[in-house]
């Protein structure tokens, strides 16, 4: 009996939020792109149950990108409005849209000039006639068989701002490394926390050839030391340059000279992509991300060459797979 009435449950809030697929319209598209193009923050607002559930919201965007606080509305109309400007974009939750302290709110919110979106499950609602966007959370039925806690629908908010917080990590282009930036107590965000002279492979271990050196010998470097690249210094030890696997690729492809004739000037990336001892592990990756590159020239003054850090020593092998390796 008592594993009857929570598969009930279940399956009602599940049912719940199918529900949701076909209420969702323009408005909560209207309401990303009203986020990403804001100057300000998002501010997030809500009574009771779905005051909770708006807290969690403001805590999901705040670690995906997206700057976001809650407010309290009791505490908003006793000194905290201060805190919303012309700027922000202020969400409004409420279930029922007749919450009183968030109706009282409203309108002076409107008042600053900011732009409201409200979570409701009732559009009609006084709430609702406050607002620029209506994200409808409405649900049939709680699941609560007096048909009166917040179950259902406080699930529905939920989700609904799961729904908002990943649209904006795709419209963002948030990356994983961005994650970890804003989340330094996990073990991979400690990693990343550090800085690029704690992992990098120093100097002595680069593999490198100086320039005027053929492919023949640029690529039995390459094979000696398998990191999927070796460093073109000259005779001062400036990067002049980097050969990586996807160089040597096109170079065949192209079919242009042989190995023992053809000097890896021709060949090799001119100018590449590089960070000094001092950058942290966070930027490396999100410049090997954005480039779909998997090795950085660690350069100290005068260009001269430090080291060599390749994604492997950020991540381990096997936790980010790139389409290509070409600088």
């Amino acid at each position: 009996m008592i594993i009857d009435d929570a598969v009930e449950v279940l399956k009602m809030e599940a049912q719940s939020l199918l529900d949701l697929i076909e209420k969702l319209n323009m408005d909560f598209q209207t309401l990303v792109n009203a986020i990403c193009n804001a100057k300000g923050r998002v501010i997030i607002s809500g009574i009771g149950k779905s005051g909770l559930i708006g807290r969690k919201i403001a805590a999901t965007l705040s670690s995906t990108g997206t700057n976001a606080m809650f407010l309290h509305p009791v505490e908003a109309v006793h000194g905290d409005l201060g805190m919303v400007g012309r700027d922000d974009i202020f969400i409004a939750i409420s279930n029922s849209g007749e919450t009183g302290e968030l109706n009282q709110l409203l309108p002076v919110i409107r008042e600053v000039g900011c732009r409201i979106a409200g979570f409701t499950g009732k559009p009609e609602s006084t709430m609702a006639g406050f607002c620029d966007m209506i994200i409808n959370t409405g649900v049939k039925k709680e699941a609560c068989p007096l048909n009166m806690a917040p179950t259902c629908s406080t699930t529905a908010q939920l989700a609904m701002g799961d729904a908002l917080a990943v649209a904006l990590i795709k419209k963002k282009n948030f990356k994983k490394a961005d994650f970890m930036r804003s989340h330094p107590g996990g073990a991979l965000g400690q990693r990343l926390s550090g800085k690029v002279s704690e992992l990098m492979l120093e100097k002595s271990g680069v593999p490198f050839v100086q320039t005027g050196a053929t492919m023949a010998q640029a690529l039995a470097c390459m094979d000696i030391h398998r990191l999927g690249a070796v460093v073109i210094l000259d005779s001062d030890d400036k990067l002049m340059g980097i050969l990586t696997d996807g160089d040597v690729r096109h170079w065949l492809a192209k079919g242009g000279g042989t190995a023992e004739t053809l000097l890896v000037d021709e060949v090799m990336t001119r100018s590449p992509r590089h960070l000094s001892p001092d950058s942290y592990l966070y930027d490396a990756l999100n410049l090997m991300e954005k480039y779909e590159i998997t090795v950085l020239p660690i350069l100290g003054e005068k260009d001269c060459l430090k080291g060599l850090l390749h994604l492997h020593d950020i991540l381990g092998k096997g936790t980010f797979k790139f389409n290509g390796g070409n600088q």
